[in-house]
């Protein structure tokens, strides 16, 4: 049996070709993507000003693909780590950071990491897979505390720039008016400096950039992190 394609995670022209792939009319996208990400719907069915027969055949390749975490770990300050799966054995963590004025969450872009910087624990796993729009959006959506949700970080495991095509799929939907309508300065992206996402983002995001130096000394900063050696 194939499997049914995410519809959770999906940019507004994605799914306009969804709508003309199932016979709807091209208004329909701006629905789906309504329940999706302002009503947060777990089901198409629950769709409802989508005609019974279309949400039907909808349902027959398609789903929301919006999956609850597996696992938790709460800290006494508060914090909570939430582990959510990321296809067959793989996982990923997000974690939830209350204070007194906002509540953040610490996004994961990839399972591993390919930039093997010393001090992290995720880059001694070595690097399994880039995590889907559908993955990383599911960490924000699913999260038990997600509508009190002020702030957003990329920096959980793996390197967000180096998975640029479906991070900027989930930042357009969380900014855009027909996704979360979030403001840009909501949301930091960090990075170690991977060149080519770099300056696409530069080029083309208003949201935050944080950039992780640990050291500013060229010979150190290579001890630490090697992608010294390919982006001083």
């Amino acid at each position: 049996m194939q499997e049914k394609r995410r519809l959770l995670g999906m940019t507004l022209d994605e799914l306009k070709e969804v709508a003309a792939e199932t016979g709807l009319p091209g208004y329909a996208a701006k629905q789906m993507a309504d329940w999706l990400y302002k009503k947060k719907v777990t089901s198409i069915a629950e769709m409802t000003n989508i005609a019974a027969a279309k949400r039907t055949q909808l349902e027959e390749s398609f789903e929301v693909g919006a999956v609850p975490p597996v696992d938790c770990m709460k800290s006494v300050d508060g914090t909570i780590k939430y582990l959510f799966a990321a296809g067959t054995g793989n996982f990923v963590e997000a974690v939830y950071i209350p204070t007194d004025d906002r509540a953040t969450l610490c996004v994961s872009s990839q399972v591993g990491c390919k930039m093997n910087c010393l001090f992290c624990m995720t880059g001694k796993q070595g690097f399994t897979m880039n995590l889907t729009a559908n993955q990383i959006l599911n960490q924000i959506q699913s999260l038990p505390e997600s509508d009190s949700l002020t702030n957003l970080v990329f920096m959980g495991m793996g390197e967000p720039l180096d998975n640029v095509d479906e991070l900027f799929k989930v930042l357009e939907i969380l900014t855009s008016s027909y996704g979360y309508a979030w403001s840009p300065k909501r949301i930091t992206v960090s990075t170690i400096g991977v060149a080519k996402g770099l300056k696409r983002f530069l080029e083309e995001s208003d949201c935050h950039l944080a950039v992780s130096l640990h050291s500013p000394y060229h010979e150190e900063r290579l001890s630490l992190m090697p992608v010294e050696k390919a982006y001083p």
